[in-house]
C-alpha cells in the first residue's frame, strides 16, 4: 500500500508566523487542517511532514511525526500542504504527476520508482515518464488566504457534512435560518443562546460549553471541550479546547487558545496556546479604507484585502488591554504587555511592551510553556520541551 505524505515548499516555508512552530499541513482552513482535509479525500492516514529541519522532533498530540526528507520509499504520494483539494475528488492510487488548478501538487509514485530527493520538496517537479493527473482544488498562496477565504471555506464543509442535525435547539434558545444546526454529544447551551443559522451552518463539538447570552452566527464550529462564553461569535472555527468571549468575527483559532474576555477580534488567525488578556481587541479595518500591508519593516506586501485582523503565532500571550493595528503579525512564544499598542511585526519570541521589546528568554518561554499545557491537563513531557527548544533556538539563528 502506498504511503501519504505532505511537504512544505519554499513558499510554505515563509509562512510567518506559523511555519516557525509547525508544519503547514496542521492548519486549519475551514471545518479540518489541512492534514485532515487531505486524509478524507485519499481515505487513508497521513504518514507524516516533510518539512523544516528544526521541526524534526514536533511532536503535537494527535499529529504524525516530521519525516527525513532523504529517508522515503517507494510506493509513495507526496502532497504540497498548500493544495486544498476538493471533498469530491476522486483518488486512486495509480502513479501520476497530480496538478491543482494547473501547478504541480503532487506526485504518486509506484513501487519500485526512485522515491523525490530531498531537494525536490522545496521546488517540486513532474516526474518523467509519468502521466498527469488534474485534481479539483485550490490553493493557499500566502498565510492571510486562511483568513479571507476560512469562512466561506467552513461553510461548504459545513454543508458537506453528514452529521446529523438536532432536532430541536435546548430549552430557552431561538433560532434564526434554516441551515443545520449539529449538536455533538454531551454539549451544554444554557437558555438564552440565539443560533443565527441564515449565513450557514452551526456545529458544536462534544462536550461544548455555551453560556447564556451568546449569539452564534453561522457558519461556525468550535472543536471538543470548547467554552463560548458570551457575546456575538460569527464565521468562527476553533478548538479543541478554545475558550472564546466577546465580538468575534471571521476568526480561526487552533486548540488551547483562550479569548475569555470582552473585546474585538476580527478577520484573524491565532495559533495554538494563545491567551489574550482581557479588552485585547484588534483592528481589520484602515482609516483609509485601502488594502493592507504586511511585513516586517521594509520588506512589507500588499495583501489586497481591504480586511484584515492579524496572525498570532503558537503561544503568544497578550496584557490586558493590549491593542493590535490593523496587518499586526505576532511571532511565536511573544508576551505582550503595556500601554503602547505593539509594533505590527513582532519578532518570535519577543517580550515586553512598545515597540522595541526585550527578548523571551528560553527557560522563561519553557517553563510558561509547560505550566500553561499542564493548566489543562496535559503532560508537559520532554518532547514538548525539546520541540520547542528546538523553534526558539532556531528563531535565534535566523
Amino acid at each position: 500500500m502506498t504511503t501519504l505524505v505532505m511537504f512544505d515548499d519554499e513558499r510554505a516555508d515563509g509562512w510567518a508566523p506559523f511555519a516557525l512552530t509547525r508544519p503547514c499541513g496542521e492548519l486549519v482552513f475551514g471545518r479540518w487542517t489541512l492534514r485532515e482535509r487531505l486524509e478524507r479525500v485519499a481515505r487513508m492516514r497521513v504518514a507524516g511532514h516533510v518539512t523544516r529541519p528544526w521541526l524534526r522532533r514536533y511532536a503535537e498530540p494527535g499529529a504524525p511525526r516530521c519525516l527525513d526528507a532523504g529517508g522515503l520509499g517507494a510506493p509513495c504520494t507526496a502532497w504540497n500542504a498548500r493544495a486544498v483539494p476538493s471533498l469530491e475528488a476522486a483518488w486512486n492510487d495509480a502513479p501520476a504527476n497530480l496538478w491543482v488548478a494547473g501547478e504541480l501538487a503532487g506526485v504518486r509514485l509506484g513501487a519500485g520508482a526512485e522515491p523525490p530527493r530531498a531537494d525536490w520538496f522545496a521546488a517540486p517537479r513532474p516526474r518523467s515518464g509519468l502521466p498527469d493527473r488534474e485534481v479539483p482544488g485550490a490553493w493557499l498562496r500566502y498565510p492571510w488566504d486562511l483568513v479571507s477565504a476560512g469562512p466561506d471555506r467552513l461553510g461548504a464543509d459545513l454543508a458537506a457534512s453528514s452529521g446529523t442535525e438536532a432536532a430541536a435547539l435546548p430549552s430557552g434558545c431561538w433560532r434564526l435560518g434554516d441551515a443545520p444546526i449539529r449538536l455533538g454529544e454531551g454539549a451544554r447551551v444554557e437558555p438564552g443562546v440565539l443560533f443565527d443559522a441564515r449565513e450557514g451552518p452551526i456545529e458544536l463539538g462534544s462536550g461544548v460549553e455555551v453560556r447564556g447570552g451568546t449569539r452564534l452566527g453561522g457558519p461556525l464550529y468550535a472543536g471538543s471541550g470548547s467554552q463560548l462564553l458570551g457575546g456575538h461569535i460569527s464565521r468562527f472555527s476553533g478548538g479543541p479546547g478554545s475558550r472564546v468571549r466577546g465580538e468575534v468575527d471571521r476568526v480561526t483559532m487552533l486548540g488551547h487558545s483562550n479569548k475569555a474576555h470582552d473585546g474585538f477580534l476580527g478577520h484573524a488567525y491565532l495559533g495554538s496556546w494563545i491567551n489574550l488578556g482581557a479588552s485585547t481587541v484588534n483592528s481589520d479595518l484602515k482609516h483609509t479604507y485601502g488594502s493592507i500591508r504586511v511585513g516586517p519593516p521594509g520588506a512589507r506586501r500588499d495583501t489586497g484585502l481591504m480586511k484584515f485582523g492579524c496572525l498570532l503565532g503558537d503561544h503568544v500571550k497578550t496584557g490586558v488591554g493590549t491593542r493590535l493595528e490593523t496587518g499586526t503579525v505576532v511571532g511565536a512564544g511573544s508576551s505582550l504587555f503595556g500601554a503602547e499598542p505593539p509594533p505590527r511585526w513582532v519578532e518570535p519570541f519577543s517580550w515586553g511592551g512598545g515597540r522595541s521589546p526585550d527578548l523571551h528568554r528560553r527557560g522563561d518561554f519553557l517553563s510558561t510553556a509547560v505550566r500553561v499545557v499542564e493548566r489543562r491537563g496535559r503532560e508537559g513531557s520532554p518532547e514538548l520541551r525539546n520541540w520547542l527548544g528546538d523553534v526558539w533556538d532556531e528563531a535565534r539563528r535566523s
